[in-house]
């Protein structure tokens, strides 16, 4: 078989028959996506998440949010009542780092 519908290639992924919805695309040479496909040099490679490691360079830079965390973390340790907590340190902390990673991130994308 040289052609198959488009929507028939798409099949293999796990969207629910009932909320898929086929588009009329014309046909797709199936040999012309298999050779795009072998072509393709990284196709066989793993996908790394360059995230990961923005998010490591940066932390040096985001030292002061990371101190006050971990001392608010020291100042509540022997809170019983539950009440006291750090989530806006914490927040603050990787919103320092989310702000040094963004601009690199989608340059790589």
């Amino acid at each position: 078989m040289d052609e198959v519908p488009v929507h028939l290639l798409f099949i293999g992924y796990s969207i629910p028959k009932s909320q898929f919805v086929f588009y009329s695309f014309g046909l797709l040479n199936s040999r012309a996506l298999a050779a795009s496909i072998a072509l393709d040099p990284r196709a066989d490679e793993e996908l790394v998440d360059q995230k990961k490691y923005l998010e490591e360079a940066c932390k040096p830079k985001c030292v002061k949010p990371l101190i006050q965390y971990q001392s608010c973390i020291k100042r509540i340790k022997d809170d019983e009542s539950g009440h006291k907590h750090c989530t806006g340190q914490y927040f603050d902390y990787w919103s320092c780092i989310d702000h040094c990673v963004a601009p690199r991130l989608f340059e790589k994308i």
